[in-house]
């Protein structure tokens, strides 16, 4: 039993709060405090979606959250988009954070948009999109990793648009990714998602053995398909942060 401890976990993109319902109830069970905020223009705020919501946007939200409830010494996990999310909150509020998690996560050196990582043909069909829908649509939940219909179906029933201004800002950071903070990176290779690929391997080449590397045998929404395994690597992270 490890001691109580306070997770902040945060989704990706087109994603909510509601994809760590598994996974938080668990932690809670074991004792520990948690907190699953969705990020401005998605799922229950997907009211508020608008081109104007930038990936600043979502850090200040999550840099709100921690502040109004006084946070601190929290683990914070970020999924997939979620992986810039956390970065941007660790250069603002390290005094905050006691061990960063990046599940899955998507990640880019400072100065980068997600849009400058896709081709351009891509960047213009996205805007296209969103043109017309206010966002960029949802990805199947196939392509996520996952495989029985029962997490299929729950969902695509939840995914909403991703506000494009995130896709278009460049993450801004005032110290280097992840701010010196302790740090664990947990790869999915069950099934892998390639658009986080090429930021794990930038990241490996620049943080070697200053972060943990762990891989997890499940599919790039691991939070939905395999609860019990993010559990257990999240649980290992707060028993045992980076010295």
């Amino acid at each position: 039993m490890t001691a109580p401890q306070t997770y902040v976990l945060v989704h990706g993109a087109w994603h909510g709060g509601w994809c760590w319902s598994v996974v938080a109830d668990q932690l809670r069970h074991a004792g520990h405090q948690v907190y699953t905020p969705t990020s401005p223009g998605l799922a229950e705020r997907s009211d508020m979606l608008s081109p104007a919501i930038t990936l600043s946007a979502f850090i200040q939200d999550l840099c709100d959250l921690l502040a109004r409830h006084d946070l601190r010494d929290i683990i914070l996990v970020g999924h997939s988009f979620g992986g810039l999310v956390i970065s941007g909150a660790a250069d603002r509020l390290p005094e905050r954070i006691q061990h960063l998690v990046y599940l899955d996560a998507f990640l880019l050196p400072p100065g980068k948009s997600t849009f400058d990582t896709l081709p351009e043909t891509t960047v213009e069909r996205l805007e296209l999109s969103a043109a017309r829908s206010g966002g960029i649509p949802p990805l199947r939940p196939d392509s996520l990793g996952l495989t029985t219909a029962a997490d299929i179906a729950y969902v695509q029933a939840r995914l909403t648009p991703q506000p494009i201004g995130t896709y278009r800002e460049a993450l801004h950071l005032n110290h280097p990714l992840g701010n010196n903070l302790p740090a664990t990176y947990l790869r999915c290779t069950g099934t892998p998602f390639q658009a986080v690929g090429q930021g794990y391997e930038w990241a490996r080449a620049q943080y070697g053995s200053r972060w943990r590397w762990r891989d997890l045998a499940c599919g790039h929404d691991a939070m939905i398909s395999d609860p019990d395994l993010v559990v257990e690597a999240l649980l290992d992270a707060g028993a045992a942060p980076l010295e």
